[in-house]
């Protein structure tokens, strides 16, 4: 069965009420930012000339924002730091849920869906330590020895920020829900778990001669495999 009771909180908007399944549902900070912190890749949908547009991107997070960057010729980044609103989802897919019957069958899942309208970093130090958050985030410990951006490179880059003020999780955990007249089928039916999976590391050979740093070796723990950096 589906787990029920996360944490909620009462004072929600409109916009970040869960209605279908709200027992899925968790509002608080804590639930949310370990998801989003997890997970890499977001998409940002907003309306651009009157067409509805979804664009994956790279995100972090910083204490109650989320940050994206990329070029300051990119229209998606134009738009939206003209104020225009954004909806921001991420989602892990946890397990394939394969019930006794074809209407049960689902997934589980963690998601945040977050609303807002984004701001631009313009401070050449702020956005440098923004750009520091997104590395750190990749893999923790390599910001210090990589060469940081400079003057030319943090003037064709845009980081965007928004407030996580209204944002919601929706999680699905638990096994298949099956009806009960269903119990008897003879069918296999359970969840088949599912991660994301690193592979061995592939080395730029066009430089320098340097093996592997140790922190990848903890990326791998990250995603909860077994080391494959050896």
């Amino acid at each position: 069965m589906a787990s029920t009771g996360l944490r909620s909180n009462p004072a929600t908007s409109k916009l970040t009420r869960v209605r279908r399944m709200p027992q899925r549902a968790a509002y608080d900070s804590e639930t949310i930012h370990a998801i989003l912190d997890s997970c890499i890749l977001c998409s940002v949908g907003y309306v651009l000339d009157d067409q509805p547009v979804v664009t994956p991107t790279i995100f972090w997070r910083r204490q109650s924002r989320i940050y994206w960057h990329g070029s300051v010729g990119s229209r998606m980044l134009r738009a939206l730091s003209g104020g225009i609103k954004a909806c921001v989802t991420v989602t892990h897919m946890d397990g394939l849920v394969l019930a006794r019957s074809a209407f049960n069958h689902s997934i589980n899942y963690r998601s945040v869906m977050a609303f807002g309208s984004a701001l631009s970093v313009d401070d050449p130090k702020e956005k440098t330590a923004a750009l520091e958050g997104l590395v750190e985030k990749l893999t923790p410990g390599r910001w210090k020895e990589v060469r940081q951006p400079n003057d030319r490179e943090l003037k064709a880059t845009t980081v965007l920020w928004m407030d996580l003020a209204e944002a919601s999780a929706k999680i699905r955990t638990g096994g298949p829900n099956d009806d009960l007249e269903d119990m008897e089928q003879r069918v296999w039916a359970g969840v088949v778990p599912m991660t994301i999976k690193t592979k061995t590391v592939i080395t730029d050979k066009r430089g320098v001669d340097v093996p592997p740093p140790d922190y990848l070796k903890l990326l791998c723990r990250f995603f909860d495999l077994p080391d494959e950096t050896k």
